[in-house]
């Protein structure tokens, strides 16, 4: 995640957290008038339209006083979903044995993404098991990282 990311989840956290939703963490997509700030929020009982309408609301507001992105940009609130998106430590830690994909800014190996079997956190590390090679990714290097969906997986 971004540091100005990262700053906007500090900013924003006390307020989603006010209206009893876990703010998972934010992707800002910078394209001109047609910039996105998503949140992906999450509740032990779910998400659905009214917690994202009343998030967007709290969150809103936060972002009309301190006004921290200077051109004009559309707000959306949603639940992680399926292919749920994963931003710290404690949301690698919690999918280990999972098939993740990981978006790295600076290549490793010569290549960018990653998808297989999350095997390890180790310190800021995620070691990641792709056709049978382990991989070392620094937190730090990542973009982007989804946990993909297995519709087959059984409970």
């Amino acid at each position: 995640m971004a540091k100005f990311e990262h700053k906007l989840t500090d900013m924003l956290r006390p307020a989603v957290e006010e209206v009893g939703k876990e703010l998972l963490g934010i992707e800002y997509i910078s394209a001109g008038n047609n910039s996105v700030l998503r949140l992906f929020i999450d509740h032990e009982n779910g998400i659905d339209v009214d917690d994202c309408a009343e998030v967007s609301r709290q969150v809103g507001a936060i972002l009309d006083v301190e006004d921290p992105i200077s051109s004009e940009f559309n707000l959306e609130v949603s639940s992680p979903g399926l292919d749920r998106p994963l931003f710290d430590k404690p949301h690698y830690e919690a999918v280990i044995g999972e098939i993740i994909e990981v978006k790295l800014s600076i290549p490793l190996n010569g290549r960018r993404k990653f998808k297989g079997r999350l095997a390890a956190v180790e310190n800021d590390t995620l070691v990641v098991a792709v056709d049978g090679e382990d991989y070392d990714l620094v937190l730090g290097n990542i973009v982007k990282a989804n946990l993909v969906f297995n519709h087959n997986k059984k409970s």
